[in-house]
């Protein structure tokens, strides 16, 4: 049954979970931590790379302020590093997203606390925009970075979906030749090579070079999984001051023949989730075929130790053919009709561009690490002429139907629908007033200008808007190892657009404004770093009223958000956390939404990681990951639900040497119990939570083996 937490609405109470977490502080497992007085600063070359082995990260980068301690930092952020990913196999970027509770990404824009991001808005490389709409290459990325909740104060106009930060591999120290070569269910064969080193003995040029191809049968017969990469990072170093990094990638990614997704028609609830393995619920030709092109550079000078300067360019192409299946269940017997969406928009191209200039100077006693930036994004979208479902059939659940393949819209004849402009200017300060107290604020002055087009290239609408978003926070380090912060924060979000059907389709509504308080606690203890916070997200709802699409209610969000990484025994590394979420619509002058739990959003999430290093075997290790989510309403009345679920994952690797060379072998057996489960429940428009129809669900994979060995030459 669905439930709510009471601990929710009572903050103070909530505050009993953070003190008890502070007391941590105080013994080490070697002793009692000295106390000693810190003061917070930046750390301009800090190292990201994890610490001890343990899956903790010590940096993370923050908008323009760059790199900073994430023990020192007034937001919930989390990170899953590299080795992380190489230990568990993963293979992109929405499977690293599934490792943080508070995290969900399938099928959808990515989204943290129950906020949908935007299409550009919140998703970057190396801090630079990018469209979300695509799926990512794990082997491109050295970590991903996942702030929570607001930020345009620091990023820019933004949907109240936190950032999703892409950390590219760059070049190494010392020589790297590492190849990988893997097998997937069913038959599907992977090869990577990572390469990496300086051309010359003076160290000016470096390179970083990624090779993927991967090709074969998914988990449903007669599917096909193909992921090609090819990513250059190049360095020159002008002077011992002065880089200039460089960029250029290309991705290649097709899915066919797995199962598409879900949609109820009204009246209609979530049935128990069928089994993702049998033909039918997808269609052989129905899947993506995506191309993306990134191409970016970014310059990085330092006026001596204090001041750096970074200006920072990309260029993004993400070309997309979408004729993913839509079963509509049309009834609780399980009967469905089945249609291709084709895609809306079959092309993106984003230019975002970034320039900063920080440092850290001294008034009297008070420090300061001052940044001012300028950032932004042009985006353009593309339409094709032909537009709209492909009816393909009608089947069950019980018996799904391959249906002969329909004609599809050509998808490179388009036009040019939509064009946004976005820049902010940032200003931010982080005071130290003493040893244990600091504040930190920031405030972006941003512009919005978004264009509609009709095929024929007539501009059909204009938007015009700025304003401002602020964010102030308060910290405190009782000790060396521990910061206690109060954050306030303001989002400003580009309006709605009222979607097709209703009498003011096509109208994008003003701005809106989201707002956050957020009280924290972090402590990076010898062995594992242990974060806690308690937050307040409240933001403008739009929907449909009387044929009309406005803003008719609020989104109010409150949650704890528990995490933790790093070691517990010299052999035994946890990752893993926590997320409590009741997400509630108010204020909708309707009892069959006001104050019901919003449309696909569990009350509590849970993803636990851990892996043990077999002491009597070196090199020998085991893992198991438990992820879990409870129910999810189906619709925003809140009277038909999906079934929460369970998936255990389990793994071991051998790391040894052939010919003197490192040796690493892998096996990992992905939902071992094959629970056959709804991944994801959402919007049918998808629309940042922005309606009030029936949800849409896709099935979870099914029982999968992964195995590898990579080879160090």
């Amino acid at each position: 049954m669905p439930y709510r937490f009471p601990l929710l609405r009572r903050p103070l109470a909530l505050l009993a979970c953070i003190e008890t977490l502070s007391t941590l502080t105080a013994h080490a497992e070697d002793g009692v931590i000295e106390l000693a007085p810190v003061t917070i600063s930046a750390e301009g070359a800090a190292s990201t790379e994890t610490v001890q082995g343990g899956y903790r990260v010590k940096n993370a980068t923050l908008g323009p302020f760059g790199q900073r301690p994430i023990v020192d930092t007034p937001f919930s952020v989390t990170v899953v590093p590299s080795d992380l990913a190489k230990n568990q196999q993963l293979l992109s970027v929405r499977e690293a997203l599934r490792l943080i509770p508070s995290v969900q990404g399938e099928n959808i824009r990515p989204q943290t606390r129950g906020m949908q991001a935007g299409v550009v808005q919140n998703t970057r490389i190396d801090g630079l925009n990018i469209a979300a709409t695509t799926d990512y290459p794990m082997e491109q990325f050295d970590r991903i970075e996942v702030l929570n909740g607001l930020s345009s104060a620091i990023y820019g106009p933004s949907n109240p979906a936190g950032t999703f930060n892409f950390v590219l591999k760059r070049p190494t120290e010392t020589p790297l030749h590492e190849l990988t070569f893997g097998y997937l269910s069913q038959t599907s064969w992977l090869g990577h090579a990572d390469l990496g080193g300086y051309l010359d003995e003076g160290r000016h040029f470096a390179y970083r070079l990624n090779l993927l191809n991967q090709n074969g049968v998914n988990y449903v017969d007669g599917s096909q999984l193909k992921r090609q990469l090819a990513s250059l990072a190049f360095d020159i170093h002008i002077t011992p001051e002065t880089v200039v990094e460089t960029n250029a990638s290309f991705y290649n990614y097709v899915t066919k023949g797995l199962p598409g997704t879900f949609a109820l028609a009204s009246g209609v609830s979530f049935p128990s989730a069928p089994d993702p393995t049998r033909v039918g619920y997808g269609q052989p030709y129905g899947g993506d075929d995506n191309q993306t092109a990134i191409f970016s550079g970014r310059l990085k000078h330092d006026f001596g130790q204090d001041w750096h300067l970074t200006a920072a360019i990309l260029r993004q192409s993400n070309d997309r053919a979408s004729t993913v299946p839509t079963n509509t269940l049309t009834s609780n017997s399980g009967a469905y009709t089945t249609t291709a969406a084709t895609t809306t928009y079959s092309l993106d191209t984003v230019l975002s561009n970034m320039v900063a200039l920080n440092g850290r100077f001294f008034t009297g006693p008070v420090s300061h690490d001052f940044v001012i930036a300028n950032n932004g994004f042009l985006w353009d979208r593309y339409t094709p002429y032909q537009t709209g479902a492909v009816t393909l059939g009608s089947a069950s659940l019980a018996n799904p139907a391959v249906f002969p393949a329909r004609a599809f819209p050509d998808f490179k004849n388009r036009y040019r629908s939509v064009e946004t402009f976005q820049q902010s200017i940032t200003v931010g300060d982080i005071i130290g007033l003493s040893e244990q107290w600091a504040m930190q604020f920031a405030i972006s002055q941003s512009w919005i200008n978004a264009q509609n087009f009709n095929r024929s290239g007539v501009m059909t609408s204009n938007y015009n808007t700025s304003g401002v978003s602020p964010t102030a926070s308060v910290l405190f380090k009782p000790n060396r190892i521990s910061t206690a912060y109060l954050t306030y924060a303001e989002n400003l979000q580009q309006g709605d657009t009222a979607p097709n059907g209703v009498a003011n389709a096509g109208n994008v509504l003003a701005p809106v404004r989201a707002r956050q308080w957020e009280l924290g606690y972090k402590v990076d203890l010898e062995r594992i770093n242990l974060r806690a916070a308690l937050f307040q997200i409240e933001r403008p709802y739009a929907y449909t009223v009387n044929n009309v699409y406005g803003v008719n209610g609020l989104q109010v969000n409150r949650g704890i958000e528990l995490t933790a990484a790093g070691k517990l025994t010299d052999d035994l590394t946890l990752f893993g956390g926590l997320s409590l979420l009741d997400p509630r619509l108010q204020n909708t002058a309707s009892v069959t939404t006001t104050d019901k739990q919003i449309l696909g959003l569990s009350h509590v999430m849970f993803n636990m990681l851990l892996d043990y290093q077999f002491p009597l075997v070196p090199g020998l290790a085991f893992n198991a990951n438990i992820n879990f989510a409870s129910a999810r309403p189906g619709n925003y009345s809140n009277t038909t639900w999906a079934d929460g679920y369970v998936v255990a994952d389990l793994g071991v690797r051998y790391e040894t040497k052939v010919m003197d060379h490192p040796v690493t072998w892998r096996l990992n057996v992905y939902n071992v119990a094959d629970e056959h489960y709804w991944a994801n429940v959402a919007p049918t428009g998808q629309n940042g939570y922005n309606s009030t129809d029936n949800g849409i669900g896709t099935l979870g994979a099914p029982r999968t083996v992964r195995l590898s060995m990579q080879m160090d030459l």
